[in-house]
Order: C-alpha cells, then sequence, then structure tokens
C-alpha cells in the first residue's frame, strides 16, 4: 500500500491566511489554537486541492484573503504517494478574467477528474454532526464525495445531470421548447440518472459490506439510499429503468406537472446494525460514533482497493467522544494508514497521539503559524 502524504502546504491569500509554509513531517498532524484563529480555514485548503468545493462547499469568490485587495488565491502542496512525489495546486490566478478556479499538477493544468484519481481526501467536520438529521441534499453531497474517491467520473455526471435539469425546467417554467426539444434533454436525463443512481447503490453495497460489523471499538452502520430510481433499479434493467424515466418525464410534463424521480430526490439514511436504531433517532455521540465508522469505513476501502489511502481532515473531531473512543480513532487512523490532520483548543484531549504540532494564533486578521513544536 502506498502512503498518500502532504510533504509541504503553501497558503496564499485564502481565508484569514495572507501567505503561509508549511513542511510536514509525520503521518498525523495536529492543529492547535483558539476558536477563530484559522484552524479550519487551513483544513479547508487542504479539501481544496480534492475534487470538489471542499469541506465548506464556498463559491470561489468567498475565499480570497480579505485583505489581499484582489480575488486571487492559491493552494499548493507536494505531495508523495509511496515512491513518487507530485506537485498539485488549485486556486484563482491574478490575471484569471472570470475568477475561475482552476487544478494544477506538476505545473500542469488539469480537470478535477484528473486530480482525483492521484489525490483523495475526506473530511469530518462539526457542521456534520448532525449529517444524519440534516437536509436529504446534505447526505446525497455526502455520498456523492465518497463515490468520487473511487469513480473521479461520477462528478462529471452529477455536474451533467443537475445542469440539464436546470435546463429542463427553465424551458417548462418559461413555456418554451417542442416535444422533440424536451424528448432529448428527458433520453439524456435518464441515462445520468441511472448511471449517477446505480453508483451511489453500488458504493452503499461495498459500505455496508465494510462497515456493517463496525470496526475498533466504532458501531457497524447499514446505508439505505431510497427513491424511485433507485426502486427501479432493484427489480429491472439499467435500460428499462431509463425507459421507464423516459415515460414518468413525458407524462408528467403533459400533467404540468415539474417534477421528476431521480438523483436530486433520493435521500440517504442510516441504521445502528446492533440496536436496529435508526441514525436520525440516535444520541449525539452516537451519530458523531456512526459517521466516523462510515468514513473510517471508506478509508479502508481505499486503502485495499486503490493502494492508497485518503488524507483525513478531522475538524474538531473529539468533541462528543469520550476518553475511549478518543483513543481507538487515534489508533484506528494509524491502522487506515494514509496522513491525518486534527484540529483542536486544548492539547490534553490529543493524549497519545503521536502528531506533529502545529500552533494556529491570529493578530485579529491575518492567521500565523508557528513551527512545528514537536509532538503530543
Amino acid at each position: 500500500m502506498a502512503e498518500t502524504r502532504l510533504t509541504s502546504l503553501s497558503v496564499t491569500g485564502f481565508r484569514n491566511y495572507a501567505g503561509c509554509q508549511l513542511d510536514i513531517t509525520a503521518s498525523n498532524v495536529l492543529l492547535l489554537g483558539p476558536n477563530g484563529a484559522g484552524k479550519t480555514n487551513l483544513l479547508e485548503a487542504i479539501s481544496m486541492l480534492a475534487p470538489g468545493r471542499g469541506l465548506r462547499r464556498a463559491r470561489s469568490e468567498h475565499l480570497p484573503c480579505a485583505t489581499g485587495g484582489d480575488r486571487s488565491w492559491a493552494v499548493a502542496s507536494s505531495i508523495s504517494i509511496g515512491d513518487e512525489a507530485y506537485r498539485i495546486g488549485t486556486g484563482v490566478p491574478a490575471e484569471s478574467e472570470n475568477g475561475q478556479r482552476i487544478m494544477r499538477r506538476d505545473g500542469e493544468t488539469v480537470s478535477q477528474s484528473d486530480i482525483g484519481r492521484l489525490f483523495s481526501a475526506s473530511w469530518i467536520t462539526p457542521s456534520m454532526d448532525g449529517i444524519f438529521t440534516d437536509s436529504p441534499g446534505t447526505r446525497r453531497r455526502f455520498l456523492d464525495r465518497q463515490v468520487i474517491a473511487f469513480d473521479a467520473a461520477h462528478i462529471g455526471r452529477t455536474n451533467r445531470y443537475e445542469k440539464m435539469l436546470r435546463e429542463r425546467n427553465t424551458l417548462l417554467a418559461e413555456g418554451r421548447g417542442d416535444a422533440a426539444w424536451f424528448a432529448a434533454i428527458e433520453a439524456s436525463l435518464a441515462a445520468a440518472a441511472v448511471a449517477v443512481t446505480a453508483a451511489r447503490q453500488s458504493l452503499i453495497t461495498d459500505l455496508n459490506a465494510e462497515a456493517g460489523a463496525g470496526w475498533h471499538g466504532f458501531p457497524g452502520v447499514r446505508l439505505t439510499l431510497e427513491g424511485e430510481v433507485e426502486g427501479w433499479l432493484d427489480t429491472m434493467s439499467a435500460l428499462d429503468a431509463e425507459d421507464r424515466f423516459i415515460a414518468v418525464a413525458a407524462a408528467r410534463r403533459q400533467a404540468g406537472d415539474m417534477t421528476l424521480p431521480g438523483p436530486h430526490a433520493s435521500d440517504l439514511t442510516a441504521v445502528h446494525t446492533t440496536t436496529g436504531t435508526p441514525a436520525h433517532l440516535a444520541s449525539t455521540g452516537q451519530q458523531k460514533a456512526l459517521l466516523i465508522g462510515v468514513i473510517l469505513a471508506h478509508a479502508r476501502m481505499q486503502a485495499r482497493r486503490l493502494r492508497r489511502p485518503p488524507v483525513l481532515l478531522l475538524d474538531d473531531v473529539v468533541a462528543h467522544l469520550d476518553t475511549d473512543r478518543r483513543t481507538a480513532l487515534f489508533e484506528a487512523v494509524t491502522i487506515v494508514g494514509g496522513q491525518s490532520w486534527f484540529s483542536g483548543t486544548d492539547r490534553e484531549d490529543f493524549a497519545g497521539l503521536s502528531a506533529q504540532t502545529i500552533s494556529v494564533s491570529t493578530d485579529g486578521t491575518t492567521a500565523r503559524l508557528s513551527p512545528a513544536e514537536g509532538r503530543t
């Protein structure tokens, strides 16, 4: 197995970082500092190196440092994957006319899918503590991130589906388009809807096999994806499901109904496999443990199948975990392999974690990082 590690990190004009440069020497990194200092911003910067919109899903124009005076920002890293070394980066160049974010690998501009075949990151943030009680859209996005780690083309399929869905809704709302136009759009929507749903279902099947029994002190989880297209794929072939989608879309359109089945209407549910308790009814601590169980199972799958575990970004992850669970988590990430970044405010919360420790402070506008302070 090839361990993926950031060996350096450069952040310029991002959030409250006017600029910083880090040399990383360990498999575990601990960011320590008061609330508001910029720990999460640094983890978000790392998450931007992977496909997608990062751990906050922020728009690119919201990312530049307020003191920078323009909309440019950049994040770059040297990474090692086993014996191989690469340079990856992302950001908005100062000369950009449209403010569009780009991705780069070894000096070449590449697609997000190209980066996804090389580097992936998974994260847990405080906002995800309630993911099982949050909106269905939040859970769908969570699931899609997990799919992309194994299937980089999934991000393109979901984007195409959402674009075609918006186009159909706009045409219907404005009373434009003829039958042939709608038929072409709905046929394309059907193919994308079935492909996206099938990819999600395939990953859930594999995750359930990996996470169902629990692991290293974290509970077993059983995931289910609920929706009309999911039901069709349980009973018919993909081609028949596409035909069914097309027929339903045409019938609803002719009846004046804009709604459609599809990936945009699905919901992800979770159940504690030992107790049978639905995750949304579990305690806050149990929900956190179930979420960690899913993330660890996903990381183990990447380590085994792709031969490279993801970089784990664990923002204030020890909240709602008792001492035993904290110890179990520290041991678990070591077993999974790869590199893990933790953040917190109290060093004592990380007793037993061997990590390169970096202090994060702020002067009120710009974050500052001290040199590594050794290991916890």
